[in-house]
């Protein structure tokens, strides 16, 4: 009953918002020229906040898919942290690696070399959607390997993209992946061995160095942060694993992620999938829990109508959502990725950061603008 009335009065909103802002060739200077002082206040001070945003229209001409993009400061040579965005070309890959090695499939029982953990593939992809879970993550990084991950993404032309570490983690820079214990059934266990990849070299771009100071072991360091070690995984790079992941057939073969139908489908549910229907307490897990765009700044629950299929980052300030949003009722789809940047004192690691007055009440309201425009175009 509760969302129902959330998603009226959102429409209501909607309406008025359409009326207010006049019709452009380009959505996102309509959604950013918006009054809402949620993207206002942003939009007034673009360089603080480093934001980029690359927008795509979803067009469909006789079975085709047609993609019309519009990018907002996009520039893959300006350094955001990825965060836990990086985490989808994981899970995807990981299928992609199943499909290589016999006998091994989604629901293989598994655990990592002295850890007491016992998990399966799927379970451990569930959780990174459903709550971003950083372990599940890290023990897929060991599956895979760092050279594995970034040589299968450049492969398929999705550039610039350089996974290097693992996430919250003492061992996060260790080259040297942990052998995985696998199951062949409930008696016989087998070694996947580890992999040594190559060494990390410091990342030289623009914006790698941020802010005015850092906190290292409880001291403040009075010197801006240094990121010339981490992921890097930019905007068009997102962007593009999130359509070829959603629309595999407007890519060539070789472009695409080898996995089955099957495999895709399930990638695809556990993208869009709620924490509360993956088992987790609705109460602490509510729905836009890790589902910034358009419901980031609400508790209710997410209409049934709107499937968000997305992953989000959220670290040292940073905050990024790269989503395939649709809405089936009313013939609305669109793929929207952003990151801003919301540390307003400069200082890193002093997890002070400005993620629900600023960061996430913005993605909400750029969401909102873009379905606003998307809803109406055409008279819809």
């Amino acid at each position: 009953m509760y969302h129902k009335l959330f998603f009226s009065i959102f429409l209501l909103g909607l309406l008025v918002a359409c009326e207010e802002n006049p019709k452009s060739t380009n959505p996102l200077e309509v959604a950013l020229a918006s009054t809402d002082p949620n993207i206002k206040r942003v939009v007034d001070s673009l360089d603080q906040f480093e934001v980029q945003i690359k927008f795509t229209e979803i067009k469909r001409d006789q079975g085709r898919v047609l993609f019309e993009d519009y990018d907002f400061q996009v520039n893959d040579s300006n350094y955001f942290y990825p965060a836990s965005t990086v985490k989808l070309p994981i899970a995807v890959l990981a299928l992609e690696k199943l499909n290589q090695l016999d006998s091994l499939h989604r629901d293989t029982r598994f655990y990592i070399e002295g850890d007491s953990v016992e998990t399966t593939f799927a379970a451990d992809i569930i959780k990174i959607f459903a709550v971003s879970d950083n372990r599940a993550n890290n023990r897929l990084f060991e599956f895979l390997g760092q050279d594995a991950i970034n040589n299968a993404l450049q492969h398929k032309g999705i550039d610039s993209v350089r996974i290097s570490h693992r996430l919250s983690t003492d061992d996060a820079y260790v080259i040297t992946t942990t052998p995985l214990v696998i199951y062949l059934n409930d008696s016989t266990t087998t070694m996947l061995e580890g992999t040594i990849n190559t060494t990390v070299e410091p990342l030289k771009m623009n914006r790698i160095r941020k802010g005015i100071g850092f906190y290292e072991e409880d001291v403040l360091i009075h010197e801006p942060f240094d990121f010339a070690l981490k992921n890097r995984y930019p905007i068009n790079a997102q962007h593009g694993v999130m359509k070829r992941l959603i629309f595999p057939e407007a890519f060539k073969e070789n472009e695409r992620f080898y996995i089955s139908k099957a495999q895709r489908e399930f990638i695809l549910e556990a993208m869009q999938k709620l924490p509360r229907e993956a088992g987790y307490d609705a109460k602490e897990y509510y729905d836009s829990y890790v589902k910034f765009l358009m419901f980031g700044d609400s508790q209710e629950d997410i209409p049934d109508t709107i499937k968000i299929y997305n992953k989000v980052g959220y670290a040292y300030g940073t905050l990024t959502d790269c989503a395939y949003i649709h809405d089936e009722k009313n013939e609305v789809e669109f793929i929207l990725t952003a990151t801003v940047l919301v540390n307003s004192d400069g200082i890193f690691n002093d997890d002070t950061y400005d993620y629900d007055t600023i960061g996430i009440p913005f993605l909400a309201a750029l969401g909102r603008e873009i379905y606003t425009y998307e809803l109406h175009k055409g008279g819809k």
